[in-house]
């Protein structure tokens, strides 16, 4: 097995995990990504004003697992960071997910969490079963702040009604009646010291680890043969979409930087799921810690067309997933892994947890 090397498509979390475990064990390994760029789309660099940011939107690390945190610290010292998030209705900004504080605010309320509880409970519509998005939502919450927080942010988000969308995507929203404002509860929240680039670095900084950028595995699969693979971009496009494309929605980002403020504004991310055409507005500051006389944002706008970020969660998309996994399953040399896949809405610990428990296989497999 050590006189083999296995080819690994993608430089991000999926197939650098991979990598580094292939490579301690001692494989040799190839790595190419059509980027110019490792890391996928967790990517960070200096902005031309100096800025650390996020080219590919927010990153937030958080983790209840204990294993996927200490792996990563291999590759990274970390900074504590906890994300807070406000959604702007009707002008005012209000904590999101929704909290005790959030009622007070937007009802004039004066609820303690009893009163927040028995409030849910008066304004919830039981939906059974919970098959929806809009259900998940209707039966915490009720059709008032469904309107006002989440509709048309899924609108934008998605392309797609909350009643489109399988229950998982809003399950992903906690709702509190405690004041708790952070975004994530998770025991690990933290972000890399230096950046995710750098982790990724470290990650790949192995001898029997070689990277090839803007390379694309259309190429390297005509002109080379390879003992395995792994394989971390679109499965439909693994297969040239023999049963055709499975939707993924994508993401414009439109940056800027602000030379003359120190603050855009007073959290990490904003959501405006009510007016203009983007969903939120990102600054990195918050999440990075770092000083600069000047500060820099971006904006997501949802797209259909693009790099695929996000796999679509509706039973008809995971039919046709299942079709893909059921070819998938033949390819003896081929594993799959990652968001794009496996096609699942995975967070990033999702995507080591995956990847760990993939090299784990292929290793007691070969062995």
């Amino acid at each position: 097995m050590h006189n083999q090397t296995t080819l690994i498509v993608g430089a991000g979390y999926a197939g650098s995990v991979m990598a580094r475990e292939l490579a301690d064990a001692g494989c040799r390994v190839h790595v190419i990504d059509k980027r110019p760029h490792i890391a996928g789309n967790a990517y960070d660099e200096l902005d031309e004003h100096g800025v650390l940011v996020h080219r590919y939107g927010p990153h937030i690390f958080h983790t209840n697992g204990e294993r996927i945190f200490e792996y990563l610290s291999r590759f990274t010292e970390w900074r504590p960071y906890e994300h807070r998030v406000r959604g702007v209705v009707d002008g005012v900004s209000y904590p999101f997910p929704i909290n005790r504080d959030t009622l007070n605010q937007l009802y004039g309320l004066d609820l303690d969490e009893a009163g927040a509880a028995a409030f849910f409970e008066r304004v919830r519509e039981p939906r059974e079963p919970v098959a929806t998005s809009e259900d998940v939502v209707l039966n915490a919450v009720g059709r008032d702040l469904y309107e006002k927080f989440f509709l048309n942010y899924t609108r934008k988000q998605w392309g797609l009604d909350p009643s489109q969308l399988k229950a998982g995507v809003a399950a992903r929203i906690p709702v509190r009646t405690n004041t708790d404002d952070r975004y994530f509860t998770d025991t690990f929240q933290a972000m890399p010291l230096h950046g995710y680039t750098r982790m990724f670095e470290a990650m790949l900084d192995h001898p029997n680890i070689t990277v090839e950028l803007s390379v694309d595995f259309a190429d390297v699969r005509a002109r080379n043969h390879h003992d395995h693979i792994v394989y971390t971009g679109p499965i439909d496009a693994y297969f040239n979409y023999r049963y055709g494309h499975l939707p993924y929605r994508s993401l414009r980002f439109e940056h800027e930087h602000l030379p003359a403020a120190d603050r855009y504004q007073d959290v990490g991310t904003v959501n405006y799921p009510n007016d203009h055409a983007y969903t939120r507005i990102t600054e990195f500051k918050h999440l990075t810690g770092q000083q600069h006389a000047g500060t820099s944002i971006v904006r997501e706008y949802p797209q259909d067309e693009g790099d695929p970020y996000y796999p679509v969660p509706r039973a008809e998309n995971e039919a046709l997933f299942k079709r893909y996994e059921e070819l998938a399953k033949l390819e003896a040399d081929v594993t799959f892994v990652g968001r794009l896949a496996q096609y699942r809405y995975y967070n990033m610990d999702q995507v080591v947890g995956a990847a760990l428990a993939a090299a784990k296989n292929f290793l007691s497999r070969e062995a």
